[in-house]
């Protein structure tokens, strides 16, 4: 056996249960906590920007970070999986998700923003789902561009801006257009690989028959 055929025989037998999808399901498991510190926050949809509100404001980064943290963590010790690619960016989009419609629903953020960001976030997933029988699109650099932009717009949004300077919320719906930029842009380089990928495999299929 070689080097090569040993690491993915290592990372084959890891399956699932290692640490980088541990923690992505983590990421999961912090979403509904996150949505009720907001919504603690915010008797009669009305946000108070009390303790409830940095406590969203924390869940929020913590479950950011694992997201750079299984990444490291998978990069670093070959544990990059095929669950990983799928349940990775799934985590993501049901977290941005959860905060961008809670914003919403709190007057915080237009809803033509949450749609247009979720319709291509969830458009996506579903055409990864399409096309997995031909391979899986991993995440490429400009998607990950932009969930660092989304991030750091949803976090402006989070903090209570208003109480601290209100200024910022003008920084904050900068960045968050910028944000609905690059996630446009981003959904139309996958569709163009999904397009690319789903050819590929139906000429190695036509080859092999």
């Amino acid at each position: 056996m070689t080097s090569t055929e040993a690491t993915a025989a290592d990372s084959g037998s890891a399956g699932i249960w290692n640490l980088p999808n541990i923690l992505t399901m983590l990421r999961i498991a912090l979403v509904p906590f996150f949505v009720w510190f907001l919504l603690a926050d915010a008797p009669g949809l009305h946000s108070e920007s009390g303790l409830w509100r940095w406590a969203a404001v924390l869940a929020f980064a913590v479950a950011i970070y694992t997201d750079k943290l299984d990444g490291d963590i998978a990069r670093s010790r070959g544990l990059i999986t095929d669950f990983g690619k799928i349940a990775d960016p799934i985590a993501d989009k049901l977290l941005i998700g959860s905060a961008l419609v809670m914003l919403s629903v709190l007057g915080e953020l237009p809803w033509w923003v949450t749609i247009v960001i979720l319709v291509r976030e969830w458009g996506i997933t579903a055409l990864r789902f399409f096309v997995i029988r031909y391979g899986v699109i991993p995440a490429s650099r400009g998607g990950k561009l932009k969930t660092v932009v989304q991030t750091a717009a949803i976090f402006l949004y989070l903090l209570p801006l208003a109480a601290l300077a209100p200024w910022l919320i003008r920084v904050a719906f900068a960045v968050m257009m910028a944000a609905v930029l690059i996630t446009v842009w981003t959904g139309g380089e996958y569709v163009l690989e999904a397009l690319r990928l789903r050819s590929r495999g139906k000429r190695a299929g036509t080859a092999g028959t």
